[in-house]
């Protein structure tokens, strides 16, 4: 899998994947951004939410016809310092329907633990390299 980011000027960057679909992203006005898209850690906590998401509707395709809503509420808690990351993330599953809590707490579980690979992801090994005017760069 390849996405492909380019920058668009001022603090501004659009993401294609090969789905095709652009993920357009920006700092806020504060950080030297026109916020003319999502931060890239409103992208980052989006995409969570997306994948544990799809795998619990997967998970409960038999129940769906139940299932009046599925909302998913995703807080990050950031560090004060530089880089501001995440030291922790909570998703909240906001559900109604006809459905027993313990199917969809086994799901949540098992998109966690088995199924989702934005969550797993996150404990990826990142790796930098840089090409300069067509040439690979040493650090």
């Amino acid at each position: 899998m390849k996405v492909v980011t380019t920058w668009k000027g001022g603090r501004a960057f659009t993401a294609v994947g090969d789905s095709g679909y652009e993920v357009n992203m920006d700092a806020i006005e504060d950080a030297g951004g026109a916020g003319n898209g999502a931060t890239p850690a409103e992208a980052l906590l989006s995409s969570l939410a997306g994948c544990i998401g799809i795998d619990v509707t997967m998970i409960l395709r038999p129940h769906l016809d139940k299932i009046t809503k599925i909302e998913l509420i995703t807080e990050g808690i950031r560090k004060e310092e530089l880089p501001k990351g995440f030291t922790g993330m909570e998703i909240t599953f906001m559900v109604d329907g006809d459905i027993d809590r313990k199917k969809v707490w086994r799901a949540i579980h098992l998109g966690e633990e088995k199924y989702c690979m934005v969550a797993d992801s996150l404990k990826a090994d990142v790796k930098f390299k840089l090409i300069l005017n067509g040439k690979e760069q040493e650090a």
